[in-house]
């Protein structure tokens, strides 16, 4: 049974996921869930295990950092606010 769950990534990240899954001939959650799939299934013990690890530690290395989305309300205010 298939269950959701919210996720969010960098706008580009999707754009590049999607463009991927659909040259690959599945949908952007079914790619999600086979890669969560293949790191669940080998009994990886630490992120350093994992075939992407070398990404990870760039990404790691680089600092990424995460920004909440703006909500609704004040999208909508700044929006109203540019037009006056």
């Amino acid at each position: 049974m298939d269950a959701k769950i919210t996720l969010s990534f960098d706008e580009q990240v999707i754009k590049e996921a999607k463009a991927f899954a659909t040259k690959n001939g599945v949908s952007l959650s079914r790619l999600t869930e086979f890669i969560y799939k293949q790191i669940t299934s080998d009994n990886y013990k630490s992120l350093d295990e994992l075939p992407i690890s070398d990404w990870i530690n760039t990404i790691a290395e680089e600092g990424i950092e995460y920004t909440k989305t703006p909500s609704r309300k004040r999208l909508k205010s700044e929006f109203y606010n540019a037009k006056k």
